[in-house]
Formats: C-alpha cells, sequence, structure tokens
C-alpha cells in the first residue's frame, strides 16, 4: 500500500500545531529536491520550491548538512539560510529535517514543517520530526 502523502503532511502539521508543510524528494541527480506535496504556501512561492538545490534556503541546507535546519522566526532570519521570497510565506517558525537513507548519509528528500509565530523547536520536536521522516523513507523505498 502506498502512503498518501498529501494525507500524511496534514496529519504531521496537525501533530505539531503548524500551518505550513512541504515534502520534497532528491532527484536522480542527487543535487536537486522536487516538490511532492505542500499545504499552506502561497502560490506565488509554489514555482520557487518546485525545485530547489542541495544547500538553498531551509530545505537545500537540511539535504545538504543531512541534519535538521531550524529557524525560529523566518521573517527576521539574519544568518542568510532562508531565500529572501521565503518572507513571503508568513511563517516565522520552521523546521526541516532530511529524508535519509538507512545508511545516514543518503538523501532521499526532505520533510518541512512551519507555524505562523516564532518558535524554537525543542529536541523532543525534532526527534519526532524525524521519527516522520523514516516514515518517508520506507515509502521512498519502496
Amino acid at each position: 500500500m502506498n502512503l498518501d502523502l498529501h494525507a500524511f503532511l496534514e496529519q504531521t502539521l496537525k501533530e505539531f500545531s503548524c500551518q505550513t508543510g512541504t515534502i520534497h524528494r532528491t532527484l536522480p541527480d542527487g543535487e536537486n529536491l522536487t516538490l511532492l506535496t505542500q499545504i499552506g504556501v502561497p502560490e506565488v512561492l509554489l514555482e520557487k520550491i518546485s525545485l530547489i538545490p542541495f544547500g538553498k534556503g531551509i530545505a537545500g541546507a537540511a539535504a545538504a548538512r543531512c541534519e535538521p535546519v531550524e529557524l525560529c522566526n523566518l521573517q527576521q532570519d539574519l544568518g542568510g539560510v532562508a531565500r529572501p521570497d521565503a518572507q513571503k510565506t508568513k511563517v516565522a517558525g520552521s523546521l526541516a529535517v532530511p529524508i535519509l537513507a538507512a545508511d545516514g548519509t543518503t538523501v532521499l528528500g526532505v520533510l518541512g514543517i512551519g507555524m505562523r509565530e516564532p518558535h524554537d523547536f525543542t529536541d523532543e520536536e525534532k526527534n519526532a520530526l524525524i521519527a516522520q521522516s523514516v516514515l518517508l523513507r520506507e515509502e521512498f523505498l519502496r
């Protein structure tokens, strides 16, 4: 049985009290992510997030680093991780985790969530989202 990615994302957002989310998958080139599904991303940004190079933006940074990337307030990111158009999402707190193969180094994709209020994600929340990404790994390896 194939996982309904949109329903999976809806449930994940509900569990984390988030309003936006994305699931990207790594393309065969191993250097870019393609958007599979999203919730709450403004139409004006869909084209920009449909293809993300590793290292660019929050999802790309999570893919390049093979670790979670968090921004407490995307609206005031001064660290250069968020792309300039990211503020159009109206999201403040955001977290992206790579979907890793069992070897821990191959990035299969990225799961990202965001909320309207600034938020520091706890280690418990990060670990819970990583656990969600493992469920996606199983789907991506089918």
